[in-house]
């Protein structure tokens, strides 16, 4: 920039208009003008610096500095900025210092080459990047400061200890160094697509995402990024999280999901198989029961006929247990779901439970229930199930009424089957579904136990739910959701 004598007026009106503190320094290093905004900030009037060496507002242990620099400077007298990178700092009225920000500029006026020096005191900046820097350090995860190329200009202790690196092995290699090798190539140009848009965001989570430990090992990690402006430009703040002992807990817990998997499978075969094995014998020794109770020649005493009339029942009761383990373990097994009309199947269970229903003179009625992709065999045998407990468990001369109704709501639908039956105690809400579990004696309601454990397993077939609300002497109402989305 040039100024002339007619141009020095101008140039400094446009100096004291300046918001900041603004000096101009001659080829030997004194001050020649400095604006209003320099004098607040240097707690000096005009009179008593100009004139003055610039060292004056300098301080003494960087005068050495301060000379070579002013010396080069004029040489090669070129726009420049001073302390973005380093420490610097100036003098208040010769003793109080403080971190500066220094831009020069050359002016060549008819006197010679001037450099306009334009001060900004960092105090507040220095103070907010330090509480940063405390926060950084404190933080329980390990946290890295990278710049837009990729650099590392800060890291806490947390990131230290993680990858085994003392941070100044860090400060200012690239972020690719904590990589694994395999992905230390194509990094880049990911971290320059987040930088064309940053916003913060998390990464890991249901992926298998690693990084490299300097003795090369690779731990598995979660990552947070955070986009954050500072003086030197945009960069991004990475919060790592060391998750190989979570990464340990799912493992163990997916080998032990498995173990049990294949421990209800070889039951489930087994439970198949023994109850397979056992319905010849057990069919042959009904048959042969059912004979002995016809012969004609050889009638029974009544003490016989009572304890034939025992052993009848109990191989009846055997063989309804066995067909509901049966049943039980070929759930949902080589089936496939269509799409039925859960009405028409409510009306064929009622149908085939019409002999159960005119016996009780009970009253089964249902809305419009919808239409849906579902396993029709396993519905049918839930049905089924709930709506005959619902004719049986009344209370002695109690006509039964059930009320079958269904509703969707956010896309899935849920099933209510409503009794006026003897209810349940809320206590025993869970164990009703459990396999084997009874409530009442054999000899007032008869039951395998196995009834809710199969509405369950149909339900869970089906991704969904099953509960009970009930109250004991007021009913019961079970409730199922099914996911038509099979």
């Amino acid at each position: 920039m040039t100024i002339s004598n007619q141009n020095e007026l101008t140039f400094q009106l446009m100096v004291e208009a300046s918001s900041n503190a603004l000096l101009l320094i001659n080829s030997q290093g004194q001050i020649v003008y400095l604006n209003c905004f320099a004098e607040k900030l240097l707690k000096y009037s005009k009179n008593e610096l100009i004139g003055r060496d610039f060292k004056i507002i300098i301080p003494e242990r960087f005068e050495d500095r301060y000379l070579k620099l002013l010396n080069d400077y004029f040489e090669k007298p070129v726009a420049a900025q001073i302390g973005r990178d380093k420490e610097l700092f100036g003098v208040r009225n010769g003793n109080e210092e403080f971190p500066v920000e220094v831009d020069l500029n050359p002016i060549v006026t008819v006197d010679g080459i001037l450099v306009l020096v334009s001060i900004t005191d960092i105090t507040d900046q220095k103070k907010a990047n330090e509480q940063f820097r405390l926060v950084v350090e404190s933080a329980p995860n390990a946290i890295i400061l990278v710049s837009e190329n990729g650099e590392i200009s800060l890291v806490n202790k947390q990131t230290e200890n993680l990858f085994g690196y003392a941070r100044g092995e860090l400060i200012g290699e690239k972020i690719e160094i904590l990589l694994p090798t395999k992905l230390k190539e194509s990094h880049p140009h990911l971290r320059n697509m987040f930088f064309k848009t940053p916003q913060s965001r998390s990464m890991g989570a249901g992926r298998d995402l690693y990084a490299r430990r300097k003795d090369g090992s690779e731990i598995p990690i979660e990552i947070g990024l955070n986009p954050i402006e500072m003086s030197n430009g945009k960069q991004v703040l990475v919060s790592l999280i060391d998750i190989s002992e979570r990464k340990k807990i799912e493992n163990a817990f997916h080998l032990h999901a498995k173990k049990i998997e294949e421990k209800n499978n070889e039951l489930e075969q087994f439970t198949y198989i023994a109850s397979h094995d056992l319905q010849e014998p057990l069919n042959t020794m009904i048959s042969f029961i059912d004979l002995l109770g016809d012969d004609a020649d050889n009638p029974l005493t009544e003490d016989q006929k009572q304890s034939f009339q025992f052993i009848q029942s109990a191989s009846y009761r055997m063989k309804n247990l066995i067909k509901g383990l049966l049943d039980y373990s070929r759930l949902g097994k080589k089936s496939e779901s269509r799409k039925i009309s859960t009405r028409l199947l409510v009306e064929s269970v009622c149908s085939d439970l019409d002999f159960l229903i005119k016996k009780s003179n009970a009253k089964v009625n249902f809305d419009e229930l919808p239409t849906l992709e579902v396993y029709d065999i396993e519905l049918r045998l839930l049905f089924q199930n709930l709506i005959s407990n619902a004719i049986k468990f009344v209370a002695p001369g109690v006509e039964p009424e059930v009320a079958i109704s269904a509703k969707k709501k956010k896309g899935i639908w849920t099933f209510s089957i409503k009794d006026n039956g003897i209810g349940i105690d809320p206590k025993y809400n869970e164990k009703i579904f459990i396999i084997f579990q009874r409530l009442h004696e054999r000899d007032k309601y008869v039951g395998t136990g196995i009834g809710l454990a199969h509405c369950r397993k149909i339900v869970e077939l089906h991704n969904g739910d099953i509960w009970v609300d009930s109250e004991v002497g007021k009913g019961s109402t079970f409730n199922f959701t099914i996911n038509a989305n099979i």
